[in-house]
C-alpha cells in the first residue's frame, strides 16, 4: 500500500514513535477514524519529552501524560466510564464496568478508546490490552489505543542520561538539584 505525505503514521514514525497493530486496528484507525487519528498523531507529534522531565519525573502522572492528557481532553477526547451488564428477564444479574481515560465517539461511526501508560509495567499494560478487547468484543468501542513508552526510547535512556549529565557536568545529586532537576527519591 503506497502511503501519501499526509499520513498521520507515516510522520510519527519520521519523528521516532514506533507504531504497532493488533488485529484489524489498522484498517479501522486509518478508515473510519482518519479525522480522529489525524488529531491523536498532531497531538502527540507537537509534544516534547525533555530528559529533564524522564530524570527527574517519578511517584505520580508526569508532566509528558498531563500535557498530553489536556491535549486530548481539549479536542474532546472525555474519561468514560463503560458498563456492561447482563440482563435476564429484566433482572441485572451482574455488571462490569471499564474506565478509560480518553474515549472519542463519533456518531453514526462508532468509538475510540485511549490510555496514556507512559512509564508502563506488564501487568498495567496487559490489564488495558484485555479491557479494549473485552469492550470491542462487547460492542462498546471500535478500536483502543495505547500510548506507552517505546522500546527504542527504552533501550537508549541509559545513553540520554549519561548525555544529560555530561554536558551539565553533574557528577552527583547535589548537582543535579542545583540545576532544578530532583529525581525520584527511590
Amino acid at each position: 500500500m503506497k502511503t501519501n505525505a499526509t499520513d498521520p503514521i507515516s510522520a510519527l514514525k519520521k519523528q521516532g514513535f514506533e507504531v504497532q497493530y493488533l488485529s484489524h486496528a489498522k484498517s479501522i484507525l486509518t478508515g473510519e477514524f482518519a479525522p480522529q487519528l489525524q488529531e491523536l498523531a498532531g497531538v502527540l507529534s507537537g509534544l516534547s519529552l525533555p530528559i529533564s522531565e524522564i530524570i527527574g519525573s517519578g511517584g505520580g502522572e508526569t508532566r509528558f501524560t498531563q500535557r498530553t492528557r489536556n491535549a486530548l481532553a481539549q479536542l474532546g477526547w472525555k474519561k468514560h466510564n463503560f458498563v456492561i451488564a447482563r440482563i435476564i428477564d429484566g433482572v441485572q444479574k451482574e455488571a462490569t464496568s471499564h474506565e478509560v481515560d480518553h474515549v472519542r465517539t463519533v456518531p453514526l461511526i462508532g468509538t475510540l478508546g485511549c490510555e496514556i501508560e507512559w512509564n508502563n509495567k506488564d501487568p498495567f499494560f496487559d490489564r488495558d490490552l484485555e479491557n479494549f478487547k473485552r469492550l470491542h468484543a462487547e460492542g462498546a468501542i471500535s478500536v483502543g489505543v495505547i500510548i506507552t513508552r517505546g522500546a527504542s526510547l527504552q533501550s537508549g535512556m541509559w545513553e540520554l542520561v549519561r548525555r544529560f549529565a555530561r554536558e551539565r557536568s553533574i557528577a552527583d545529586f547535589e548537582s543535579l538539584a542545583a540545576i532544578g532537576v530532583t529525581p525520584t527519591p527511590k
